[in-house]
C-alpha cells in the first residue's frame, strides 16, 4: 500500500463553506470497511461533512455498505472509476491511436 497523505479542501461562499477530505491510496485487492472507518474518524477530526476516498484497488461489499449508513457524505472511488475519470477528463492519459468510422454517402449514389 502507498498512500498519498490526506488533502483538505476548504471552500467557502458568501453564506455557506464546506470541506472536502481526500485520501488517495495505491492498493493492491480490496480496502475493506475499517480503512474507511479511519477515514472517517479524520473527517469528524477535520469537522469535514463530504470525503473521497480513492483506491487503485477494489473496495469490498462491506465499505461500500458502510459509507451508505453514515452522517459525513463519502464518495469512494476505485481503480475502475479512477481509469474511466482520467480518460474522461484526459489526465494521465495520452492517445494511442485514432480510427476512422465511415458511413455509406447515399447522396453517392443518386443519379441526377
Amino acid at each position: 500500500m502507498h498512500c498519498i497523505p490526506r488533502i483538505v479542501f476548504l471552500h467557502s461562499y458568501p453564506f455557506w463553506q464546506f470541506t472536502i477530505d481526500i485520501q488517495a491510496k495505491r492498493w493492491q485487492g480490496s480496502v475493506g470497511r475499517s480503512e474507511i472507518q479511519k477515514f472517517v474518524g479524520g473527517l469528524y477530526g477535520q469537522k469535514a461533512k463530504n470525503g473521497v476516498f480513492i483506491t487503485t484497488g477494489t473496495f469490498a461489499k462491506d465499505a461500500g455498505q458502510y459509507v451508505l449508513t453514515i452522517d459525513p457524505k463519502v464518495v469512494l472511488i476505485d481503480g475502475s472509476i479512477l481509469v474511466n475519470l482520467m480518460i474522461d477528463y484526459n489526465m494521465g492519459v495520452s492517445t494511442a491511436d485514432t480510427y476512422d468510422i465511415k458511413k455509406i454517402d447515399s447522396d453517392f449514389f443518386i443519379e441526377e
